[in-house]
């Protein structure tokens, strides 16, 4: 499995992973619950350890300049940090997926879409409505 390490100055590094179990479901997600926007060939999906955060998972989007001095398509990584996300249950991992993939905007253009609570881009809302369909498919 391939793994990339970023050495802090206490000695303590963040090693990333290659997450081929959260990509699996990832796709799975956006298969079944019929997510369009969303290209999962240009989904990555890395798992951590020893992150500093409080955060459970977090979306990394490549932005338009780095796609065109790459040029490259618009990609996304989702990281999920192993501390945190591996004890969850699977439905509430499900639900850190969908959390991370709402942040993916409709244009699917590299860009990230802000936890932003008024008006018709209500993240909140649809990530509500992501959920309330993902607990139909399952019965």
């Amino acid at each position: 499995m391939q793994k990339y390490i970023k050495n802090h100055k206490r000695g303590r590094g963040i090693v990333w992973e290659v997450a081929p179990d959260v990509k699996k479901r990832l796709s799975h997600l956006v298969t079944s619950l019929d997510i369009s926007w969303v290209k999962p060939t240009r989904v990555f999906c890395l798992r951590s350890f020893n992150a500093k955060t409080h955060a459970i998972a977090r979306i990394w989007g490549l932005g338009k300049i780095w796609q065109g001095v790459l040029q490259v398509e618009a990609a996304y990584i989702v990281e999920v940090i192993s501390e945190k996300y591996d004890k969850l249950p699977e439905v509430e991992k499900d639900k850190v997926i969908l959390h991370e993939i709402t942040h993916i905007p409709r244009n699917f253009s590299g860009a990230l879409a802000p936890h932003i609570r008024r008006g018709p881009r209500n993240f909140h809302r649809k990530l509500e409505v992501l959920v309330a369909q993902y607990f139909r498919s399952l019965k």
